[in-house]
């Protein structure tokens, strides 16, 4: 079987069948139905925020979040080190993204460098924890208090992680999460926005449903809702997530056991409880990674260049602004296999591959 850098957590069959046949029975399969207000409440208690929106998915709920805090034109400070899905979402609501670079360790915005990037022009910043990995949220938050912007933090990789006692999704004035099948815990396809304010959330949720409520027609929307099938695998994924929290950090510590000091990895954060989102590593050398991939890939194992190119790079953009720790990270790093089904004697294997071509 080939091994994957990751595969969807499947819970118990019939826990699932049962929601589902639920749902036919109740023949609601959409707009707020019972599965979606269950989930929305269960996650809204679990992570210990006010507000809290079950979306379509991850990239929606980012343009949602833009169009809520009235952001649909000027620059948007964000990270090059990121999925596409981050700049994609802030050139939907054409804005413009401005690009600062990252720092070395986590690989999450460099907070020292953002205030030198705001201009006149600029609406908001759009940080990422990337892979789970906390931003410095307090300077984020006190350089958008000092020049009256916005935080929108792209929260797809912190679902169970939290941060100096809170869940790391519940910073910024609006977090937004992804529930796609891949990630640690998932809904088949889905994603959220936690807001701050409550008026915001009101427009939120708005938009979220066309934009009208009844007939009256407030403002321009989108479909945004979810559906009764998604939300129960969440319901049902949701029960289980303990064990998947486990089972992850277990194949996590046996990467760093077998692995050790041969590889480059991201930085502890000392008040972060980290979820294990992901298994990221760093290479000495672009060729080097390569090198890597081609022999793991002749065993069926498959790592994936998270995250490859660096966003600054991409073609269609209007201008090239250098990133240059991006740059070098991007061409550098890969994730692991990490899920819940994969065994000892994988990592073993996977190990003694990279090591066999980090010894020469």
């Amino acid at each position: 079987m080939p091994i994957y850098v990751t595969k969807p957590y499947l819970p118990p069959k019939d826990e699932y069948l049962q929601r589902v046949s639920d749902i036919f029975d109740r023949k609601i399969l959409t707009n707020q139905g019972p599965e979606v207000a269950e989930l929305e409440k269960t996650l809204q208690r679990f992570l210990g925020v006010k507000h809290f929106q079950y979306v379509t998915n991850g990239t929606v709920a980012i343009q949602i979040a833009l169009r809520a805090l009235g952001i649909t034109e000027g620059e948007v400070i964000t990270t090059p080190f990121s999925y596409v899905a981050t700049i994609s979402s802030i050139l939907y609501e054409h804005c413009k993204p401005v690009f600062v670079d990252i720092e070395p360790h986590n690989f999450t915005i460099d907070p020292n460098k953002i205030e030198e990037a705001i201009t006149p022009h600029t609406k908001a910043i759009l940080p990422v924890h990337v892979f789970g990995y906390a931003c410095d949220v307090d300077t984020i938050n006190e350089i958008a208090q000092r020049h009256n912007i916005k935080v929108i933090y792209d929260a797809a990789h912190t679902f169970g992680a939290t941060y100096k006692g809170r869940a790391l999704a519940s910073y910024g004035d609006i977090s937004t999460l992804s529930f796609h099948a891949t990630k640690l815990f998932h809904t088949l396809e889905g994603g959220a926005c936690i807001v701050r304010e409550q008026d915001i959330n009101a427009r939120l949720e708005l938009i979220k449903h066309f934009g009208h409520i009844g007939d009256i027609h407030k403002t321009l929307g989108i479909n945004a809702k979810q559906d009764e099938l998604n939300a129960a695998m969440g319901n049902v994924v949701f029960k289980h997530f303990d064990e998947i929290l486990t089972s992850r950090k277990i194949i996590s510590k046996i990467y760093d056991n077998l692995l050790g000091d041969c590889i480059i990895r991201p930085r502890e954060q000392k008040e972060l409880q980290y979820n294990y989102a992901y298994y990221p590593i760093i290479f000495k050398s672009e060729n080097q990674l390569l090198h890597a991939f081609k022999e793991l890939n002749k065993n069926d194992i498959y790592p994936r260049r998270y995250f490859y190119p660096s966003l600054n790079t991409l073609p269609y953009l209007s201008s090239y602004e250098p990133c240059p720790i991006s740059e070098d990270i991007s061409s550098r790093i890969a994730c692991l296999p990490l899920y819940t089904e994969l065994n000892e004697t994988s990592v073993e294997l996977i190990c003694s591959i990279i090591k066999s071509v980090i010894n020469g």
